[in-house]
């Protein structure tokens, strides 16, 4: 019997839980700007998860995806990405958005029902937040092969759930992009969960950056929950891709501490015991004891990032809040470019419909 083929994936990790290092870290480590910028993010992308639920739970906002234990996996990324590249993000990267420009107020927006939310007023080409699961993939791929033929000097980074690896767009989408060599990350944020459905009873597959490599390109886990470890090696995936070296997939092994989303209840299929182990692990109490062990965080410097980042939240909460509604035909005006016939049939009766409603009170 002959061996035609082998494969190997590595774990990358630089802090431990505890905030100690593991490992050689990367230059920018040791540079506490950089660090405290990392920090200064994780926090404000936290304390905005915690302003957005308390919104849903009074009735102000929609079904709402928290973040929650996830962060260095969306923080690391947009630290790492050029402006100029294109992120098509799924549904938990608010982390990435906010470094990326887009406002708070913009994501509440979205999140509360209204379109004009997806038109960023930061980086107008990434894409808007993807609900459905793994959809977005072949976009990204579709992103990618723009920019070869372009020929730009650009990345595309798709972000996407371990539930996704199991769907056909996003197997497709790989496929195609190995076979093109195409400038694309894609990075699987693997909280163990899929909704409901544990990691385990959804694929058998040792890894899930092995996933890769029936796609033909290299597969590689990183430590979701050191930020220091996402952005380093994905800085090194987005150089590969912009050296023509093709796609890579990154698979960021963390935990969901918070239900699936809003309209969940965790509880319900696993147990607190599970969740409280995994508080342990958790990707902003890492970073400031790295910061603390720095000598470049002090108790009061930690009271005024909370205090920054409150007022920063409830700023874009009041900008939120005091937006107009749009009227009810408005759901009609983000599909296409030019309304089909029978959408805009639609979308006059429903004006009718309201014009009607107020002409009678």
């Amino acid at each position: 019997m002959e061996r035609v083929a082998s494969f190997t994936v590595d774990f990358t990790r630089f802090l431990d839980p505890d905030g100690r290092l593991s490992g050689t870290p990367p230059g920018f480590a040791a540079q506490a700007d950089a660090v405290i910028a990392l920090y200064r993010a994780l926090v404000l992308t936290r304390t905005f998860d915690a302003k957005a639920i308390a919104l849903q739970r009074t009735g102000r906002l929609g079904t709402y995806a928290s973040s929650l234990g996830q962060e260095a996996v969306a923080v690391g990324i947009g630290a790492a990405m050029r402006p100029e590249d294109v992120l098509v993000p799924s549904f938990r990267e608010q982390g990435a958005q906010i470094l990326r420009g887009v406002e708070m107020a913009e994501l509440l927006l979205y999140w509360g029902g209204d379109e004009r939310g997806s038109d960023f007023s930061g980086p107008r080409e990434d894409f808007p937040i993807c609900v459905p699961v793994g959809t977005h993939a072949p976009h990204a791929a579709g992103v990618a092969l723009a920019f070869r033929l372009r020929g730009e000097a650009r990345c595309a980074v798709c972000v996407f759930g371990d539930g996704a690896t199991s769907r056909g767009d996003v197997y497709e989408a790989m496929n195609f992009a190995g076979v093109r060599r195409l400038p694309v990350v894609f990075v699987v944020n693997n909280n163990q969960w899929a909704i409901s459905v544990p990691r385990h009873a959804q694929t058998a597959a040792e890894t899930l950056a092995q996933k890769a490599i029936a796609a033909g390109f290299d597969g590689v886990q990183v430590d979701g929950n050191d930020v220091l470890a996402v952005r380093h090696v994905m800085e090194t995936a987005l150089a590969r891709a912009r050296d023509g070296k093709g796609p890579t997939l990154v698979e960021a092994v963390t935990y969901r501490l918070s239900d699936h989303t809003t309209a969940d209840d965790a509880s319900r299929y696993r147990d607190d015991a599970e969740v409280s182990a995994r508080w342990l692990e958790d990707p902003v109490a890492r970073l400031r004891t790295y910061l603390s062990d720095l000598g470049a965080w002090t108790k009061q410097d930690e009271e005024a990032l909370i205090a920054d980042c409150g007022a920063q939240v409830d700023a874009a909460v009041e900008t939120y809040l005091a937006t107009p509604a749009l009227p009810p035909e408005a759901m009609f005006d983000h599909l296409y470019a030019v309304l089909p016939h029978s959408l805009g049939v639609q979308r006059a009766a429903l004006s009718a419909a309201k014009d009607d409603e107020a002409t009678s009170e």
